[in-house]
């Protein structure tokens, strides 16, 4: 009776698990129906910034665990941005843009200009965020108007101009410029795509506007 009892012990041993052994907690997380379905593998999405944007302070992202938890992580970066450029996520790594990161930065050319608009007294050039505008007549004042966001120029001159208008032909931050005959003076409309804080200075040749 006794070697009976032993043997069934013995047996119970091996139908499962060892006892004496410790068990790994990783190896019991329990899989649900939703864990069996594999999420497509990210490729690369975008995130597009509205126009007041200027700098990204911080990248959140959340994602799920093994065990369908959910957990946040962020990096830190304080960097300018350029709204009118998406940001993207991605999992591809770009060899060429690392290569691009480590070769000697070249010596910059002169900006090169590409003109908008030209009346008989005044002439609008554009080169990304600036606009030179060449001319001998003397701003009286600049100011800003939003919704949309437009810069408006006044310059001193008695001119019987028409109204005047001329929009962009291609992708500018520029957008359309409206000229219109005061007493006195002659006004300037500069229609911007976006939000802006600007500033005007004077050159030889005119003055010169920079987007901010």
């Amino acid at each position: 009776m006794i070697k009976i009892c032993l043997l069934l012990f013995s047996l119970s041993l091996f139908a499962r698990e060892n006892p004496f052994f410790p068990i790994d907690s990783e190896l019991d997380i329990p899989l649900s129906g939703q864990q069996l379905k594999k999420a497509p593998m990210l490729k690369r999405a975008t995130l597009t910034l509205p126009s007041t944007a200027r700098e990204i302070q911080s990248v959140t992202v959340t994602y799920k665990n093994l065990d369908g938890s959910v957990a946040k992580k962020s990096i830190e970066l304080q960097n300018s941005v350029d709204w009118h450029l998406p940001i993207f996520i991605s999992q591809n790594y770009d060899l060429s843009c690392n290569e691009a990161q480590t070769q000697p930065k070249k010596s910059k050319k002169n900006v090169q200009f590409t003109k908008f608009a030209s009346l008989g007294f005044i002439t609008f050039y554009t080169n990304a965020k600036m606009m030179k505008i060449q001319t001998k007549d003397k701003l009286l004042r600049s100011f800003l108007l939003v919704k949309p966001h437009r810069i408006v120029c006044d310059f001193q001159r008695e001119t019987d101009l028409r109204s005047y208008v001329k929009k962009a032909k291609a992708a500018n931050v520029f957008k359309k410029i409206v000229v219109g005959t005061h007493k006195g003076y002659y006004r300037v409309v500069i229609t911007l795509d976006g939000t802006y804080r600007y500033t005007i200075k004077k050159t030889a040749e005119g003055y010169l506007i920079v987007l901010h």
